[in-house]
């Protein structure tokens, strides 16, 4: 097990460079001048260039990437043109705002998607698999934002129920774990949820019903296991695929949605990526695509690593 983790670190090495690389090219291949921000409409050539040296945009961009790549590694990604301010403190505030979002939809979603898989598998080709199949596709199916909308025009507008916009109260970014601030988590968590949860029905499912086909789950019938100790093996089975789709999810969720964010004005990464690209901050924008690439990549890591420890034959192989 070791020399497979090993060995699975070892690959992360070269897609972490090529992450970099390609979050560092993204935003220089856009047209556009990141100093128009902050640059007053009557600039001279002069101050232009003098900001332009202060960021470092006057050097060639491999010179440029090689400065940032080595800064970033010092956990420096520079700072903010639109406010100044350090970017990753800027982009960790936004994050940890996409983590609790994306922990209690995964919470929501993967439960759910689990539960109502398991159902649609066991019970295949019946009223309750088409039931469930049903919520599966309306889960992929119906636009996420859309969806955001129509809740925050049901439980806020008209039901006064809920919040509709924020993450706590009197426009507070801040965090804690009451119910203050849990209920401006409900609308958004249950919006993200939908598209996983319809993934992991579908998933589970065809997961399910293809182990229950197979003859050594007959076998075990017919050796008399008590349905309780089939279900445990249909479990095993099906858990490290299962596993690989909801850390996928997971990766996605924890990437942030600039729609849902955006609806509900949830300061996470994605409302966070959606002002550096329309303020043209070179810099935010290069922290933020950095740091949740390589939650992406570190998310998939530990996801490896979880379905070597469940199926052994993953790392023989």
């Amino acid at each position: 097990m070791f020399a497979y983790i090993a060995r699975r670190i070892v690959y992360v090495i070269p897609i972490v460079i090529s992450v970099a690389l390609v979050c560092f090219l993204l935003v220089h291949i856009t047209p556009g001048d990141p100093l128009v921000a902050v640059l007053p409409a009557d600039a001279s050539q002069e101050l232009a260039a003098q900001l332009r040296a202060a960021y470092g945009f006057d050097r060639p961009l491999p010179v440029q990437f090689g400065l940032w790549l080595l800064r970033a590694l010092h956990g420096d990604l520079g700072n903010s043109i639109a406010t100044g301010r350090p970017v990753l403190a800027e982009v960790m505030r936004a994050v940890s705002n996409t983590v609790t979002l994306a922990i209690a939809a995964a919470i929501i979603g993967f439960t759910m998607g689990i539960l109502l898989g398991l159902i649609a598998g066991y019970f295949r080709e019946t009223w309750i698999d088409k039931v469930a199949t049903s919520f599966a596709i309306a889960g992929v199916s119906v636009p996420h934002y859309w969806l955001g909308m129509v809740l925050v025009i049901i439980f806020s507008v008209q039901l006064n129920w809920l919040p509709a916009v924020g993450a706590g109260p009197n426009g507070s970014n801040s965090w804690a774990w009451d119910w203050a601030h849990l209920k401006y988590l409900v609308l958004p968590a249950i919006t993200t949820s939908v598209i996983p949860m319809g993934i992991v029905t579908r998933t589970v499912r065809a997961l399910t019903g293809d182990i229950l086909s197979q003859d050594f789950v007959e076998a075990l019938r017919a050796k008399g296991l008590h349905e309780t100790g089939v279900f445990r093996h249909v479990i095993k089975n099906a858990a490290p695929t299962a596993l690989a789709v909801m850390g996928l999810q997971l990766g996605y969720m924890l990437g942030g949605s600039i729609l849902i964010e955006t609806v509900f004005s949830w300061p996470g990464s994605g409302f966070l990526l959606n002002s550096a690209i329309f303020q043209r901050d070179l810099p935010l924008l290069q922290g933020t695509i950095l740091i949740l690439a390589l939650f992406f990549v570190f998310l998939n890591l530990l996801v490896d690593i979880a379905q070597a420890a469940i199926d052994p034959r993953i790392k023989r192989g």
